[in-house]
């Protein structure tokens, strides 16, 4: 059967390279998008062009108070689409970054970083257990600075810090529905995320390749491919585990 992946904040970056990925495989994939609509929709379009189903929809991964509408969208996409009831697997990627030394972070970027790679991850989770197919997966996305350090990324790690916490709870607490769980947490990649800024800051690139034994810092195809690698049965006993795919970074 034709497996049906949801990979939140998926038009662009490692979400998208995910969902290609996924789609590689043979799987469908809903993306989720906070408000790059046309990007999103051109995802869907290159996944069609590999013969399979797609569909985006919205989603703000911080505004837990938006996931029940959510979860009813689903539920009538997938029945419309697929004529099913459920999905099978859940990649929470969506995320974003917040740099500031400890002495300096603001609460409102503190907060906001908190809503959504950890709050946002632990109430999406819980609301669409009911739509996950027993014997499914979860994949969390963290991060290497949870390992390393690097300057300004003191509330970034702390939060993906929690979540890789949760990550052990979650495989426990959903282990009697067959539903693995587990953390991948890249290294430095070139994309989107901070503004592009490993991608285009020369400086800040060199300073990630420096910490990395391979000598470069990573594209979201050194990471969406193994994503979809997790997902599949091959992976079936991997379960409640930090996976770094990062190149050998602070090593």
């Amino acid at each position: 059967m034709t497996t049906i992946s949801l990979v939140t904040g998926s038009s662009r970056g490692l979400g998208r390279s995910t969902a290609l990925s996924i789609a590689r495989k043979g799987g469908d994939v809903i993306v989720t998008y906070q408000s790059r609509k046309a990007e999103a929709n051109a995802v869907v379009a290159e996944m069609e062009t590999l013969g399979r189903k797609a569909v985006a929809l919205q989603l703000d991964a911080g505004n837990t108070s938006a996931f029940p509408a959510f979860a009813e969208g689903l539920k009538a996409v997938l029945r419309r689409i697929w004529q099913r009831d459920s999905f099978d697997h859940l990649v929470n990627n969506a995320g974003h970054g917040e740099v500031a030394p400890i002495a300096e972070m603001g609460e409102a970027a503190f907060d906001k970083l908190v809503n959504v790679h950890f709050k946002g991850v632990f109430f999406l989770t819980q609301t669409l257990l009911p739509l996950l197919a027993d014997g499914g997966r979860i994949v969390n996305l963290s991060t290497g600075l949870t390992r390393v350090s690097a300057e300004g990324w003191a509330a970034y790690a702390a939060v993906k810090g929690a979540v890789e916490v949760l990550t052990v709870y979650m495989a426990k607490e959903l282990g009697s529905r067959r539903i693995t769980v587990n953390a991948v947490a890249p290294g430095a990649i070139e994309t989107d995320f901070f503004g592009g800024a490993v991608r285009d800051m020369p400086a800040f690139n060199q300073y990630f390749a420096g910490m990395t034994a391979l000598g470069r810092v990573g594209v979201a195809d050194d990471v969406g491919p193994m994503i979809a690698s997790l997902l599949s049965e091959d992976s079936r006993w991997v379960n409640a585990q930090r996976i770094e795919v990062s190149g050998g970074q602070g090593i």
